[in-house]
């Protein structure tokens, strides 16, 4: 296991009822169980081809009756609350949808694969708490970047708008890959623009370059300062 799943599973605590919601080939639901985080691990996913892959890899748990497979939306067809919840892989919009209709759970690992905004404005409105919200990367040639978000349904929250767009962790200093990532951001986008540049495209490129300069500014001295 390496990559994006082994650093998701790095970050899973234990908890007597464990949901892996969208669990594809069910890899983190195997190491939770394998590691003896949960008691029982519910492993759901909209279509049957994913889930039966999960199944077949969890197969000596579910005969055992410690994984339970389950067809549904979300957390829609599990039949007992969960201490944790995690979902992986899915778009913001998506897993907003999820905890909007379903609750949120009374803790969670989240891993958009974009949109993350959306996934902090829900949690955030509906009270929830969060722990650690930052970005990590994956990739020695082509790096890939994911964010993660880790918390619990109370204890309430606060962001600013900066933070909602980037990440409460990041903005403060907390991920050398974020910076990374806003470097490589900018540097496509004044790539992408050079070729085409009207005055809209001019305004947009140094309206973009004097927001994440100022990111990154802010940033760096933080890590140089911690």
């Amino acid at each position: 296991m390496k990559g994006r799943v082994a650093h998701i599973c790095s970050l899973l605590p234990p908890a007597r009822v464990y949901a892996d919601v969208g669990c594809d080939h069910g890899y983190m639901a195997k190491y939770v169980l394998s590691h003896g985080l949960c008691e029982k691990m519910y492993i759901t996913d909209l279509h049957a081809g994913s889930l039966k892959k999960a199944e077949r890899l969890l197969e000596r748990e579910i005969d055992a009756g410690r994984c339970v497979p389950v067809l549904c939306d979300g957390l829609s067809g599990v039949p007992e609350p969960c201490g944790f919840v995690l979902i992986a892989g899915m778009g913001g919009e998506e897993i907003a949808k999820i905890l909007e209709r379903d609750g949120i759970p009374a803790r969670f690992l989240l891993q958009p694969m974009k949109n993350s905004d959306k996934v902090r404005r829900l949690l955030v409105s509906g009270g929830a708490r969060i722990e650690r919200d930052y970005t990590f990367s994956e990739g020695d040639g082509p790096r890939r970047y994911y964010d993660v978000i880790l918390g619990s349904a109370s204890g309430g929250d606060s962001y600013s708008e900066k933070e909602f767009r980037f990440g409460r962790d990041n903005v403060r200093g907390k991920s050398p890959d974020f910076l990374l990532e806003m470097r490589e951001e900018l540097q496509k986008t004044e790539e992408r623009l050079m070729g085409r540049l009207g005055e809209r495209s001019r305004a947009k490129l140094e309206a973009l370059r004097e927001e994440y300069r100022e990111i990154i500014h802010e940033v760096e001295g933080i890590v140089r300062h911690d």
